[in-house]
């Protein structure tokens, strides 16, 4: 394979992709060349436009609803369905037949991601898709896209970042990486979206970050998209004369995002329209959900704007019109969202629960709490200890500190179009700091709030190439997976079991871990459950550490994988003795392997959860 002319990025975004690339020829030092692909898509029926952006929707239309060549591409006249621009509009009129959130739904343990489940609420006769496939269809027109740029630098041939949230799971990661796989990206990369935005900050400033930054610095990157809350600190600190950038925590996976945003300012628009005598059914609710998305867009992306005006499609035949009419104002878009998402709050308060009902529908395990400040102060608080042994950091901490003090902060996502909602959530964050005898943290400013992901991750695929600055940190948690003990049979007892140590806090990518002095029993021939866990506050566990007993919040238990592992020769049941090996794939992914003690076979645990899953 020839080497890669350009480093691309791709920003796999839950409610908009984007698709940068850096000429990798082109590049000296920190002064890169850098350039976002225009992406062609259709606007409207047998319309298409090249824009920055692609809305991370798929339409998918009845037989008879469109005319032959509607759904044409300048790359294709075959496909049936819409993505981008064209579906979100048409979508937000027929909902059912809309596929959103797939990036939410494909770190979503609790449903197959690979059967086709979404739209998630639709009728039978709508067509529905899996959160894989829709994901590959999002990549794979990218990849066209990209194609029809740039003939002579097929994307195949190019190194390929794709990004994802720092809190992203190894079964969510392992997907992601599946369906670039999928959709051409052979040289395939992941990285944390966060660490994308510094990266993109980092580069805007051409060398001039080190003014901005010092060593003793943490920054806080809270990036709010449209599906999830992502928090992460990284460290600065000054090694052989040069500043080094450390990722030291991430947080929890949150979905917490302008999904929800969205469907708070479509039960304020609901309100009115109530108080008016128009009662909406569940259909109009959602189209008026997507509604209020693209108003809310449009509020946040235009200062200027009063105002932007809705119609909801009308089901019955008593309105004049066929549809019912109101507006979102950008009063009621602060009010809902800074009253709502970014509430006063003290460092000391965590996010609150609520009590639920013993049936509920199917759908994505949203935050309870709609309060992005609480769960930031939880996040920070649990991770006061996470510089304590950083050279340079142990002092800089007051010994009764409640919580870890960041002394900046970069926002990423497009929720921080509003100024409003930064300006909180950085005074916010600096009452914290006062109450404590801390200095304020001061603001990263220049992010672009909708590219910086994807510039970010195309200049981190230069940044492998040994330029510029990386920032280190390897895996975002450490990871376990459950031995069960060897007991006699007691009834009503589970066997104990014990957490081993399979890859430590930060391991880095590329890298593998044996555990050569440790054996254990592998069942093969019969189905059995792999459990696993992470811990993002375990920072002392090595490889081969071996957990009796945690706390409840120092592991927290991931995906449970069941699967029959091969016996190739030997009888159902029969317990091998092996030694685990893992490793940390180039992409970001983690494997497990299991090797006997006699013989040259290797018995391979996937993360994903797929059928089969050993090999």
């Amino acid at each position: 394979m020839s080497q890669p002319a350009f480093s691309i990025g791709i920003d796999l975004g839950t409610t908009h992709c984007a698709l940068s690339y850096v000429d990798l020829a082109a590049c000296d030092g920190e002064q890169v060349s850098q350039q976002v692909l225009p992406i062609p898509q259709l606007t409207a029926p047998g319309s298409v436009e090249s824009l920055g952006l692609l809305p991370s929707f798929i339409y998918l239309p009845h037989a008879s609803e469109l005319a032959s060549g509607d759904l044409s591409l300048p790359w294709t006249a075959e496909q049936d369905y819409a993505v981008g621009e064209m579906a979100r509009s048409r979508g937000a009129a027929t909902p059912i037949r809309l596929v959103s959130s797939a990036k939410s739904w494909l770190c979503h343990a609790g449903v197959d991601r690979r059967a086709a489940i979404l739209p998630n609420d639709a009728p039978p006769e709508v067509e529905r898709l899996s959160p894989l496939t829709a994901s590959l269809r999002y990549l794979a027109h990218l990849r066209a896209a990209w194609d029809q740029a740039q003939p002579e630098a097929p994307f195949v041939e190019q190194e390929v970042v794709v990004t994802i949230p720092a809190s992203f799971d190894p079964a969510a990661r392992e997907l992601t990486a599946e369906a670039a796989r999928a959709a051409g990206c052979e040289r395939m990369i992941l990285l944390e979206e966060p660490q994308a935005a510094l990266y993109s900050w980092i580069e805007k400033s051409s060398g001039g970050w080190r003014k901005q930054v010092q060593p003793g610095d943490i920054i806080l990157v809270v990036d709010v998209g449209g599906g999830t809350s992502d928090f992460s600190l990284i460290a600065v600190i000054e090694r052989d004369g040069n500043l080094e950038l450390h990722r030291v925590a991430v947080g929890e996976h949150i979905l917490l995002g302008g999904d929800n945003m969205d469907l708070a300012l479509a039960y304020a628009v609901a309100g009115k329209l109530a108080a008016h005598g128009s009662k909406l059914d569940a259909w109009q609710l959602r189209a008026l959900t997507h509604a209020c998305r693209t108003a809310k867009e449009a509020l946040l992306g235009d200062p200027g704007l009063a105002s932007v005006p809705l119609v909801i499609a009308s089901r019955g035949a008593r309105l004049i019109g066929g549809s019912l009419r109101s507006e979102l104002t950008r009063d009621e878009l602060s009010a809902t969202l800074i009253d709502g998402f970014f509430p006063p709050a003290a460092i000391g308060d965590r996010p609150q629960g609520r009590g639920r009902g013993g049936l509920t529908q199917l759908g994505l395990p949203y935050a309870q709490d709609a309060a992005v400040t609480r769960h930031l102060a939880a996040f920070l608080a649990r991770q006061v200890a996470a510089t304590a042994d950083l050279e340079g950091f142990s002092s800089r901490l007051p010994a009764d500190a409640s919580f870890l003090h960041p002394t900046a902060v970069l926002f990423n996502g497009g929720v921080f179009k509003s100024a409003l909602l930064s300006e909180r959530t950085l005074a916010t964050i600096n009452s914290w700091l006062a109450a404590e005898g801390a200095a304020a943290a001061r603001l990263l400013a220049g992010a672009d709030l909708d590219l910086a992901v994807a510039r970010g991750a195309a200049y981190y695929g230069y940044v492998r190439r040994g330029q510029g600055v990386r920032i280190r940190g390897g895996t975002a948690r450490a990871y376990y997976v459950a031995v069960e003990s060897v007991m006699p049979a007691v009834p009503g007892m589970e066997p104990p079991v014990q957490a081993l140590c399979l890859a430590p806090f930060g391991m880095e990518e590329g890298s593998e871990a044996a555990l050569p002095a440790m054996e254990f029993g592998l069942v093969v021939g019969e189905q059995v459950r792999f459990r696993f866990f992470g811990s993002s506050v375990r920072r002392q566990d090595h490889v081969g550490t071996l957990l009796d007993e945690w706390e409840p919040d120092e592991l927290q238990e991931l995906d449970e994988i069941q699967t029959t592992l091969p016996a190739d020769g030997r009888a159902a049941g029969e317990v091998v003795r092996v030694r685990l090996h893992a490793r940390v794939t180039e992409a970001g992914t983690l494997e497990l392997e299991a090797l006997p003690h006699d013989g040259a076979q290797r018995w391979k645990v996937e993360f994903d959860v797929r059928a089969g899953a050993g090999d």
